[in-house]
């Protein structure tokens, strides 16, 4: 490899003007919308985003359970942070704990009727405040384009979860 096909594999992939104009666009947005999303939820229902999105994803579960480790990926935390947020909430009767009868080596994480009952009261703002900042500033072709460009994103996102 010559030194200019050296130093061209070293040398960074900047954005170019249009790229960074996106990317600061995108991540402010990202910041701005959890934020506004949590407000929401924290004064309307006493729920962190994220505890709102673990019982979201425990209520779409059969028979509301997950392993704590699947629940860990959806939730994109760490084991140990999600593991004190089940606690919290387990506190507050609106998830019990319980070993995976099918592997005991895992633990799963069961949405209670008081959980549900919590997440259906907290749902409507929710979403009304989702429609409000993410879909009615945009067409309906639009609402499909973001849906498109995000699923594209994932993947690598992801990885190997």
């Amino acid at each position: 490899m010559g030194s200019d096909a050296a130093r061209e594999a070293a040398e960074p992939r900047w954005l170019k003007a249009d790229e960074l104009d996106t990317w600061k666009t995108l991540q402010l947005t990202m910041a701005l919308l959890t934020s506004a999303l949590g407000e929401q939820l924290q004064r309307d229902s006493n729920l962190s985003f994220l505890e709102y999105y673990v019982l979201a994803g425990l209520s779409d579960q059969p028979e509301h359970t997950m392993r704590l480790s699947n629940l860990a990926v959806l939730a994109n935390s760490e084991l140990s942070r999600l593991s004190h947020l089940i606690r919290r909430l387990e506190n507050r009767g609106l998830v019990r704990r319980e070993p995976d009868p099918n592997d005991g080596r895992f633990t799963n994480a069961i949405l209670t009727p008081d959980g549900y009952e919590e997440l259906a009261k907290a749902a409507p703002g929710h979403v009304e405040l989702v429609r409000k900042l993410v879909f009615d500033p945009l067409t309906e072709a639009e609402g499909r384009a973001l849906q498109k460009a995000m699923s594209k994103l994932l993947p690598g996102l992801l990885g190997d979860c």
